[in-house]
């Protein structure tokens, strides 16, 4: 199984915190992107038996990606080669504007394959023919990589937030000392006391003090 693309690779979705905290433990509605007619029905029998809900099927990426935008599935699969769009742009698009995690299921098991998955922000990968324990066990694994890479992004992303606003912070705390005659500590408190009084985040105090060069 192909691990998922690196913060910042393609495909990469950075969580925010609400996102995070509604992802559920386990996925229960499963996407099903298939060109093969009768592979799709089998595919979507296998997701009901295993206790999840099957959305579709589909035959193509676009068809796909438009689903996912209404039906807000936990989890896509996806066939590696449909028409329109294949299933590793498509596991990119749903990703990237999602955040939607996806398994390929494929005939094809070659290393290339493999890796381009992997650049796709793939969580799992299935070599068809498709058996139910096979699935359940992937998509399991699959799920669990994706909330720890969810989570990851997150945490990542909330770091350089909050180290951009401090440096944004330490910036108006200057503009006082130097356009104020303030000490810097007397800059501090009376950014804070601002931000308090007028209960506005120190951020957004900060960002008033760089645009007027004083605290009004």
């Amino acid at each position: 199984m192909t691990p998922p693309s690196k913060p910042g690779e393609a495909g990469v979705h950075v969580f925010r915190r609400t996102e995070v905290e509604k992802i559920p433990e386990r996925p229960s509605r499963v996407l099903v992107a298939e060109d093969e007619h009768l592979i799709a029905r089998q595919i979507c029998a296998m997701v009901r038996e295993i206790g999840l809900e099957a959305v579709g099927p589909v035959s193509d990426g676009h068809a796909a990606l438009a689903l996912s935008r209404t039906e807000q599935p936990h989890i896509a699969l996806l066939d590696i080669r449909m028409p329109g769009r294949d299933g590793l742009d498509t596991a990119r698009a749903l990703m990237a504007e999602l955040g939607l995690p996806s398994i390929i299921v494929s005939a094809h098991s070659t290393p290339e394959y493999a890796d381009a998955a992997g650049q796709a922000g793939v969580f799992g990968y299935i070599v068809k023919p498709v058996l139910a324990e096979q699935l359940r066990v992937t998509i399991d694994v699959s799920w669990q990589r994706f909330r720890d890479h969810a989570a990851a992004t997150f945490e990542a992303g909330d770091l350089r937030r909050r180290m951009d606003e401090r440096r944004v912070i330490e910036q108006a705390k200057w503009v006082l000392v130097e356009k104020q005659s303030m000490k810097e500590p007397e800059a501090m408190r009376q950014m804070q006391e601002r931000a308090r009084s007028s209960r506005q985040p120190l951020i957004a105090v900060a960002k008033a003090v760089l645009e007027s060069g004083r605290l009004d």
